[in-house]
């Protein structure tokens, strides 16, 4: 296995391991989203209406920076090799 297979092994596993992450949070802040900015709200006493930008933000962010650091480079090493 040369070297570029195994630098597109790895970026292939950081992109399902952090999709899946990506997908339980975003599922977890759909499906229980009450108790969660409960929680979030009383542990970092945030009011509630800005939780959900937060939620937003942070999802966006996670989402961005798997795509740009992980996905594409996974995919543009798959056609080179």
């Amino acid at each position: 296995m040369t070297e570029l297979d195994t630098v597109a092994t790895v970026l292939g596993w950081c992109s399902l391991i952090n999709i899946l992450v990506l997908t339980a949070s975003t599922l977890a802040v759909v499906v229980l989203r009450s108790s969660i900015v409960k929680l979030h709200s009383r542990l970092f006493e945030i009011e509630e209406t800005q939780l959900t930008i937060l939620y937003f933000k942070y999802l966006s962010a996670y989402k961005l920076i798997t795509l740009c650091f992980f996905v594409v480079p996974y995919l543009s090493l798959k056609v080179v090799v």
